[in-house]
């Protein structure tokens, strides 16, 4: 049985920073992709970072890319994500997935089975 648990969320101003942290049982970060998605009212979800541990490959998309840093604590099986210079629009509930079940293209473009409940964050 797989879990996903978030924690490290809050309120901040522009300009500030945040570190997540998305601790897992059941399942191995270390070996395995992961993602962290998020998703503001009225909006869709949209990824925000993708860990590859078992290679400690990273990706992110162009709207976090140089703000967000993933790092990994195999020992507590925890990836983190340290959000820095954050803007009223990187408001939203915040989430990471686990467990790749659908794979659409490259590595960090799955359908992820196993989601966590979600930290809120908010910036203004």
């Amino acid at each position: 049985h797989v879990q996903l648990v978030e924690s490290g969320g809050g309120s901040v101003q522009a300009g500030g920073s945040l570190r997540l942290s998305c601790t897992a049982s059941g399942y191995d970060f270390s070996a395995n992709s992961m993602g962290w998605f998020r998703q503001a009212p009225g909006k869709e979800r949209e990824g925000v970072g993708h860990n590859y541990g078992r290679v400690s490959i990273r990706y992110f998309p162009n709207s976090v890319k140089g703000r967000f840093i993933i790092s990994q604590d195999n020992a507590k099986n925890t990836v983190n994500l340290q959000m820095n210079d954050l803007k009223p629009e990187d408001t939203g509930m915040y989430y990471c997935a686990a467990a790749c079940k659908v794979q659409r293209g490259k590595w960090y473009e799955c359908e992820y089975e196993h989601w966590g409940q979600g930290t809120q964050v908010t910036v203004s």
